[in-house]
Protein backbone atom coordinates (compact mmCIF):
# COMPACT_ATOMS: atom_id res chain seq x y z
CA UNK A 1 0.00 0.00 0.00
CA UNK A 2 1.17 3.58 -1.42
CA UNK A 3 -0.01 7.09 -1.21
CA UNK A 4 0.63 7.96 -5.16
CA UNK A 5 3.05 10.09 -4.57
CA UNK A 6 5.71 7.86 -2.66
CA UNK A 7 7.34 7.74 0.34
CA UNK A 8 5.84 7.04 3.91
CA UNK A 9 2.26 5.23 4.11
CA UNK A 10 -0.20 7.43 5.58
CA UNK A 11 -1.38 8.00 9.24
CA UNK A 12 -4.28 5.47 8.68
CA UNK A 13 -5.90 7.35 11.26
CA UNK A 14 -6.38 10.34 9.34
CA UNK A 15 -8.55 8.90 7.29
CA UNK A 16 -12.07 7.98 9.32
CA UNK A 17 -13.17 11.07 7.57
CA UNK A 18 -14.71 7.85 5.17
CA UNK A 19 -17.73 6.87 6.05
CA UNK A 20 -18.91 5.36 2.19
CA UNK A 21 -16.90 3.67 0.06
CA UNK A 22 -18.13 3.16 -3.88
CA UNK A 23 -17.23 0.14 -5.63
CA UNK A 24 -15.98 -0.35 -9.12
CA UNK A 25 -17.16 -3.63 -10.34
CA UNK A 26 -15.59 -5.44 -12.67
CA UNK A 27 -11.76 -6.14 -12.08
CA UNK A 28 -12.16 -4.99 -8.31
CA UNK A 29 -15.26 -7.60 -7.00
CA UNK A 30 -15.01 -10.00 -9.85
CA UNK A 31 -12.15 -10.99 -12.30
CA UNK A 32 -14.08 -9.96 -15.43
CA UNK A 33 -12.30 -7.33 -17.53
CA UNK A 34 -10.42 -9.48 -19.43
CA UNK A 35 -12.82 -12.19 -20.19
CA UNK A 36 -15.32 -8.66 -21.85
CA UNK A 37 -12.10 -7.79 -23.95
CA UNK A 38 -11.59 -11.84 -24.91
CA UNK A 39 -15.29 -11.87 -25.97
CA UNK A 40 -14.43 -8.35 -27.92
CA UNK A 41 -11.18 -9.33 -29.88
CA UNK A 42 -12.16 -12.60 -30.57
CA UNK A 43 -15.52 -11.38 -32.25
CA UNK A 44 -13.82 -8.74 -34.18
CA UNK A 45 -10.86 -11.44 -35.09
CA UNK A 46 -13.55 -12.97 -36.81
CA UNK A 47 -14.31 -10.55 -39.06
CA UNK A 48 -10.27 -9.55 -39.56
CA UNK A 49 -10.13 -6.37 -37.16
CA UNK A 50 -7.17 -6.80 -35.29
CA UNK A 51 -7.51 -5.94 -31.66
CA UNK A 52 -4.20 -5.70 -29.36
CA UNK A 53 -4.92 -5.05 -25.50
CA UNK A 54 -2.71 -1.53 -25.99
CA UNK A 55 -5.41 -0.06 -28.10
CA UNK A 56 -8.31 -1.70 -25.85
CA UNK A 57 -7.28 -0.03 -22.55
CA UNK A 58 -6.33 2.85 -24.13
CA UNK A 59 -9.58 3.62 -25.65
CA UNK A 60 -10.89 2.03 -22.71
CA UNK A 61 -8.92 5.38 -20.46
CA UNK A 62 -10.64 7.45 -22.83
CA UNK A 63 -14.58 6.07 -22.48
CA UNK A 64 -14.32 4.67 -26.16
CA UNK A 65 -15.09 1.16 -27.23
CA UNK A 66 -13.61 -0.68 -30.00
CA UNK A 67 -16.58 -0.81 -31.89
CA UNK A 68 -15.86 3.02 -32.77
CA UNK A 69 -12.28 1.93 -33.69
CA UNK A 70 -13.33 -0.64 -36.08
CA UNK A 71 -16.16 1.22 -37.77
CA UNK A 72 -13.33 4.21 -37.66
CA UNK A 73 -11.56 2.00 -40.16
CA UNK A 74 -13.87 0.44 -42.27
CA UNK A 75 -17.01 -1.73 -40.26
CA UNK A 76 -20.21 -0.70 -41.18
CA UNK A 77 -22.45 0.82 -37.88
CA UNK A 78 -24.96 -2.24 -38.99
CA UNK A 79 -22.63 -4.78 -38.45
CA UNK A 80 -20.45 -3.53 -35.72
CA UNK A 81 -24.14 -3.35 -34.21
CA UNK A 82 -24.65 -7.31 -35.27
CA UNK A 83 -21.09 -7.98 -34.16
CA UNK A 84 -21.49 -6.22 -31.08
CA UNK A 85 -24.98 -8.48 -29.74
CA UNK A 86 -22.64 -11.84 -30.39
CA UNK A 87 -19.74 -10.05 -28.18
CA UNK A 88 -22.36 -9.95 -25.75
CA UNK A 89 -23.66 -13.49 -25.59
CA UNK A 90 -20.07 -15.10 -25.95
CA UNK A 91 -19.08 -12.73 -23.04
CA UNK A 92 -22.39 -13.99 -21.36
CA UNK A 93 -21.61 -17.26 -21.92
CA UNK A 94 -17.71 -16.77 -20.75
CA UNK A 95 -19.16 -15.30 -17.14
CA UNK A 96 -21.18 -19.07 -16.85
CA UNK A 97 -18.22 -20.90 -17.57
CA UNK A 98 -15.08 -19.25 -16.81
CA UNK A 99 -13.79 -18.81 -12.69
CA UNK A 100 -14.31 -15.26 -11.68
CA UNK A 101 -13.94 -15.17 -8.10
CA UNK A 102 -11.46 -13.26 -6.28
CA UNK A 103 -10.61 -15.01 -3.35
CA UNK A 104 -10.83 -12.74 -0.33
CA UNK A 105 -13.69 -10.41 -1.35
CA UNK A 106 -16.65 -11.00 0.24
CA UNK A 107 -14.31 -11.45 4.00
CA UNK A 108 -13.17 -8.09 3.08
CA UNK A 109 -16.84 -6.62 2.30
CA UNK A 110 -17.80 -7.89 5.85
CA UNK A 111 -15.36 -6.66 7.59
CA UNK A 112 -15.71 -2.97 5.59
CA UNK A 113 -19.36 -3.15 6.13
CA UNK A 114 -19.18 -2.71 9.96
CA UNK A 115 -17.44 0.61 9.71
CA UNK A 116 -18.53 2.13 6.10
CA UNK A 117 -21.66 2.40 3.92
CA UNK A 118 -21.07 0.70 0.68
CA UNK A 119 -22.47 0.85 -2.87
CA UNK A 120 -21.59 -0.72 -6.54
CA UNK A 121 -20.94 2.18 -9.60
CA UNK A 122 -20.14 0.43 -12.60
CA UNK A 123 -20.63 0.13 -16.14
CA UNK A 124 -21.68 -2.75 -16.42
CA UNK A 125 -24.76 -3.62 -18.37
CA UNK A 126 -28.14 -4.55 -15.67
CA UNK A 127 -28.51 -8.03 -17.47
CA UNK A 128 -24.44 -8.99 -17.28
CA UNK A 129 -24.76 -7.76 -13.31
CA UNK A 130 -27.85 -9.90 -12.80
CA UNK A 131 -26.26 -12.88 -14.20
CA UNK A 132 -22.42 -12.56 -12.50
CA UNK A 133 -24.79 -11.90 -9.02
CA UNK A 134 -27.21 -14.89 -9.65
CA UNK A 135 -25.23 -17.08 -7.34
CA UNK A 136 -23.02 -14.89 -5.52
CA UNK A 137 -23.42 -12.48 -2.22
CA UNK A 138 -21.66 -9.92 -2.68
CA UNK A 139 -24.99 -7.23 -3.88
CA UNK A 140 -26.11 -8.23 -0.20
CA UNK A 141 -23.30 -6.14 1.55
CA UNK A 142 -24.13 -2.71 -0.52
CA UNK A 143 -26.94 -0.09 0.04
CA UNK A 144 -27.34 0.05 -3.44
CA UNK A 145 -26.07 -0.28 -6.79
CA UNK A 146 -25.75 1.63 -9.95
CA UNK A 147 -25.10 0.25 -13.21
CA UNK A 148 -25.22 1.07 -16.86
CA UNK A 149 -28.26 3.39 -17.48
CA UNK A 150 -28.63 4.31 -14.36
CA UNK A 151 -26.73 8.18 -14.83
CA UNK A 152 -26.31 10.53 -18.21
CA UNK A 153 -23.13 9.27 -18.96
CA UNK A 154 -20.47 6.74 -18.14
CA UNK A 155 -17.29 6.62 -16.72
CA UNK A 156 -14.21 8.54 -17.33
CA UNK A 157 -17.31 11.45 -16.93
CA UNK A 158 -17.73 12.17 -13.35
CA UNK A 159 -21.41 11.05 -13.62
CA UNK A 160 -21.74 7.56 -12.25
CA UNK A 161 -19.78 8.41 -8.89
CA UNK A 162 -21.38 11.84 -8.63
CA UNK A 163 -24.98 9.90 -9.13
CA UNK A 164 -23.24 7.79 -5.59
CA UNK A 165 -22.66 10.60 -3.96
CA UNK A 166 -26.40 11.87 -4.31
CA UNK A 167 -27.70 8.50 -3.64
CA UNK A 168 -25.76 8.61 -0.54
CA UNK A 169 -26.70 12.22 0.65
CA UNK A 170 -22.79 12.65 1.55
CA UNK A 171 -20.47 15.18 0.51
CA UNK A 172 -17.36 14.32 -2.18
CA UNK A 173 -14.28 14.36 0.91
CA UNK A 174 -16.53 11.93 3.42
CA UNK A 175 -16.39 9.42 0.55
CA UNK A 176 -13.13 6.85 -1.25
CA UNK A 177 -13.86 5.31 -4.13
CA UNK A 178 -12.34 1.71 -4.85
CA UNK A 179 -11.24 1.49 -8.82
CA UNK A 180 -8.70 -0.75 -11.01
CA UNK A 181 -8.89 0.89 -14.27
CA UNK A 182 -7.92 4.67 -15.27
CA UNK A 183 -10.84 4.89 -16.82
CA UNK A 184 -12.50 4.67 -13.48
CA UNK A 185 -10.31 6.83 -11.87
CA UNK A 186 -10.48 9.58 -14.14
CA UNK A 187 -14.21 9.07 -13.21
CA UNK A 188 -13.38 9.79 -9.10
CA UNK A 189 -10.78 12.47 -9.96
CA UNK A 190 -13.04 14.40 -11.91
CA UNK A 191 -15.94 13.80 -9.46
CA UNK A 192 -13.80 15.36 -6.77
CA UNK A 193 -13.83 11.78 -4.89
CA UNK A 194 -10.46 10.36 -3.35
CA UNK A 195 -9.43 6.65 -5.16
CA UNK A 196 -7.84 4.15 -4.10
CA UNK A 197 -6.65 1.51 -6.99
CA UNK A 198 -6.66 -1.86 -6.70
CA UNK A 199 -3.92 -4.14 -8.72
CA UNK A 200 -5.22 -5.93 -11.23
CA UNK A 201 -2.57 -7.93 -13.72
CA UNK A 202 -5.03 -6.84 -16.85
CA UNK A 203 -4.77 -2.86 -15.98
CA UNK A 204 -1.45 -2.78 -14.93
CA UNK A 205 -0.08 -0.53 -17.32
CA UNK A 206 -2.20 2.10 -17.27
CA UNK A 207 -1.81 5.75 -15.81
CA UNK A 208 -2.36 5.57 -11.74
CA UNK A 209 -0.40 8.28 -10.71
CA UNK A 210 -3.91 10.48 -9.76
CA UNK A 211 -4.69 7.98 -7.12
CA UNK A 212 -4.74 8.83 -3.83
CA UNK A 213 -4.05 5.15 -2.56
CA UNK A 214 -2.48 2.20 -4.53
CA UNK A 215 -3.38 -1.40 -3.09
CA UNK A 216 -1.99 -4.38 -3.43
CA UNK A 217 -5.35 -5.94 -3.31
CA UNK A 218 -8.70 -5.50 -1.89
CA UNK A 219 -7.90 -6.67 1.66
CA UNK A 220 -5.81 -3.91 2.17
CA UNK A 221 -8.49 -1.91 2.43
CA UNK A 222 -9.25 -2.56 5.96
CA UNK A 223 -6.10 -1.61 7.16
CA UNK A 224 -6.18 1.75 5.15
CA UNK A 225 -9.55 2.27 7.00
CA UNK A 226 -8.90 0.74 10.42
Amino acid sequence: MSRHSGGALPDCRGLVKYTHILFDHDGVLVDTEHLYFRATREILTEVGFDLPIGLYLALQAEGKSAWEHAKGVGLSAARADELRQARNVLYQRYLVEEDIEIPGVVETLKKLGRRCSMAIVTTAKKEDFALIHRDRNIVEHMDFVLANGDYARSKPQPDPYLAGLERFGVSPDRALVVEDSERGLRSAVAAGIDCAVVHHEFTASQDFSRATYKLDSLAELVDLLN
